[in-house]
């Protein structure tokens, strides 16, 4: 009798074992996570507010980074240490360092931080290639949501968008996934099933201020080129056309009885810019067109360098694509006639 309980307290064992036995993905998911979850850093943005009477009032707000190199420097978002008078890292050990801001990038919401810490306190992500990603490929976001210290989350990459309007800001080539990124996320890595940094969690779509399934990454190959230009200059060097446009749509372009039905308008022309060098010319007049304001009378830039131009968007990102320096051919269509133009782009002023 005792040997057969044995037996049966033995068969329950195993079969525990093996409904208890994780599955190759999630000994993936666990792998990653033990091995990197040390990297990502908890960012503490401390300010000071004052009240009607003048009173200091303290406040404090808390994002995500991750560690990039053995000199101490950590990627983040620009929104996480926006307006800090004080910026503290907490790493994985417990340890608290005061932080450097480097340099920030509004327009890719993007910043640089740098502690001094040991390098032997210091765990590296390993930067992926974010070229090659695929809707339906697996990720994985580690962060600190709400505040709550190393919390991972997956998910697959479920749409890679060419734009993503977040309020007032607008960010390019964004990578969607519905991997959990809530508030306190902002900043940390989005990991592919190797454990590769392919994005940095951005926002969120919610009606709600919570996850609701729709969360936004930057692009680490444009990361990459961000931190590069960070780290050499302290800012990131944008090439510069010096026009002001607005997009022309087909609706407009049959009001105004134009031969083209999409471009960009010159609204107008910043004095001394590479666009005034090249005699772009702006509009003349204000003209009210249903419930828009238009002003016409300028050049309307229909093509640059080969394609079609077909809003002011698309002129601006093909403009962030260049290097001060370069040659854009412009097309553009000037009192009813086509005209190219070639323009030497310079660096946009700061």
């Amino acid at each position: 009798m005792r040997v057969f309980l044995l037996a049966i307290a033995a068969a329950g064992l195993a079969a525990a074992s093996s409904v208890w036995a994780l599955t190759g993905d999630e000994e993936n998911s666990v792998a990653i996570y033990r091995r990197l979850n040390a990297g990502v850093v908890n960012i503490t943005n401390r300010a000071v507010a004052y009240d009607f009477f003048f009173n200091p009032i303290p406040s404090d707000s808390s994002g995500s980074g991750f560690i990039l190199d053995t000199q101490g420097h950590i990627l983040t978002n620009h929104h996480v240490v926006q307006g800090a008078q004080r910026l503290e890292v907490s790493l994985a050990d417990g340890t608290k360092w005061i932080a450097k801001l480097v340099g920030t990038d509004p327009q890719t919401d993007l910043a640089v931080l740098q502690i001094k810490a040991p390098s032997e306190a210091l765990t590296l992500l390993p930067l992926g290639d974010s070229s090659s990603l695929q809707v339906g490929q697996k990720v994985l976001a580690i962060g600190n949501p709400f505040g709550l210290e190393h919390s991972l989350s997956a998910g697959i990459i479920s749409s890679l968008r060419k734009i993503v309007k977040t309020g007032a800001r607008e960010i390019e080539d964004v990578i969607q996934t519905d991997a959990a990124i809530n508030p306190g996320n902002s900043g940390g890595p989005l990991l592919d099933s190797e454990g590769r940094v392919v994005g940095i969690n951005t926002a969120i779509f919610s009606t709600s201020g919570g996850n609701m399934g729709i969360g936004f990454a930057i692009p680490i190959n444009t990361a990459k080129r961000v931190v590069a230009d960070i780290l050499a200059h302290g800012y990131v060097v944008y090439a510069y056309l010096g026009t002001e446009t607005q997009t022309l749509t087909p609706a407009l372009a049959r009001a105004l009885e134009l031969p083209v039905e999409q471009g960009a308008i010159v609204v107008r022309v910043a004095r001394g810019s590479p666009a005034m060098k090249a005699g772009l010319q702006g509009g003349t007049k204000q003209v009210v067109i249903g419930n828009a304001i238009v002003i016409i009378g300028g050049d309307i830039i229909i093509g640059a360098d080969g394609m079609k131009i077909l809003t002011s968007e698309g002129l601006r990102r093909l403009i962030h694509k260049h290097q001060p320096g370069d040659l854009m051919k412009l097309e553009i269509l000037r009192q009813g006639k086509r005209v190219e133009v070639e323009v030497k782009l310079t660096e946009q002023p700061r």
